[in-house]
């Protein structure tokens, strides 16, 4: 295994190939496309820095309307099913769901899907309520600089994170964490995350590039380079052959989208599925994986797929349902 320092005098384009064969030398050949399902849009903590949350807490009076309902939560969770999409976590934040409702959650959320959820609702050591019906959990690292973690997400110390994390492991789930780039980190900051993937044995790393919020203090920030955002993602291949990796980029970044999967991604997320769905931009997304060589796991643009307009499993999401269809349906290509 080399220190990413080795491959740092390798030129980019070779380190993006080494990446990209041990890729299809470990793993499969397709990739997915992933979504987070959000519980809610109101977090207790309400303080980290790049948050769209911490920009609501103030404005919302009344936490409980923040909530999702429950048949929508699962209704998205069917559409998800039935567009072949994975389920990156269930997402929420804090003091928005109890542990016992987010295991009811993800209990119905497995019998729709037939698939364990991860978790990424925040720190807890309440781990022990969980079982199969979950994966794994997703600690909030956010940044691969500890010091930066503490300036920016003051209320998440990394202690807590990482404790979560090595009682996940002895509860025998995977382990997960998230990392945004973009947030005053650096290439040298490798190390250290290199180091945590090790120390909290992580099987998942979900990488995202920063999404300046408005009334943020990233406001008037942009998104890192492309070629910035590859060359984290394939010495995270090349260091952790086996590892889990999975990308996000936003709709005014798809062509990062091949670069990634070239660099080592499994996986592509933070898409409005049924914003997109039908457009020109879900159609991009496919023509990125494709160009690639890959196989897709999921579908930008068979609407076919989209199945009924009523529940295969509950009549209490139909209305919901109805809405995720038509609402795909509505898009023009254009």
């Amino acid at each position: 295994m080399r220190n990413y320092k080795d491959i740092d005098s390798l030129n980019l384009l070779d380190l993006i190939k080494k990446a990209n064969d041990i890729s299809l030398k470990k793993h499969s050949n397709t990739i997915s496309l992933e979504r987070a399902i959000f519980l809610s849009w109101y977090c207790d903590k309400g303080d980290c820095a790049f948050c769209y949350m911490s920009t609501q807490k103030d404005k919302i009076q009344d936490p409980k309307k923040a909530k999702r309902r429950i048949p929508n939560i699962l209704a998205e969770a069917e559409m998800c099913k039935r567009l072949e999409w994975n389920i990156e976590f269930l997402s929420g934040g804090y003091k928005s769901f109890k542990n016992d409702e987010i295991k009811n959650i993800a209990l119905n959320i497995k019998k729709i899907t037939s698939q364990s959820v991860w978790l990424n609702t925040g720190i807890t050591n309440e781990l022990e309520i969980f079982d199969d019906e979950i994966t794994g959990i997703t600690g909030a690292v956010e940044t691969a600089n500890p010091t930066l973690h503490n300036k920016l997400c003051p209320s998440k110390p990394l202690e807590d994170i990482s404790e979560m994390l090595d009682k996940s492991k002895s509860l025998k789930f995977k382990n997960a964490i998230t990392i945004i780039l973009g947030l005053g980190e650096t290439i040298d900051d490798l190390d250290y995350l290199i180091q945590y993937i090790k120390d909290h044995k992580i099987d998942r790393v979900i990488f995202y590039s920063l999404n300046p919020h408005k009334e943020t203090i990233f406001a008037n920030s942009s998104a890192p380079s492309s070629l910035y955002y590859a060359q984290i993602v394939s010495t995270i291949r090349i260091n952790f052959p086996k590892i889990e990796i999975i990308c996000g980029t936003w709709i005014d970044n798809l062509a990062n989208i091949g670069i990634l999967i070239l660099s080592g991604a499994n996986g592509i997320t933070k898409f409005p599925l049924f914003k997109m769905f039908g457009t020109r931009y879900g159609k991009r997304v496919e023509d990125e994986i494709k160009f690639t060589g890959r196989k897709i796991q999921g579908t930008f643009t068979d609407k076919n797929k989209l199945g009924p307009e009523k529940s295969q499993y509950d009549e209490k999401l139909n209305k919901y349902i109805e809405r995720y269809i038509n609402e795909s349906l509505k898009n023009k290509y254009d």
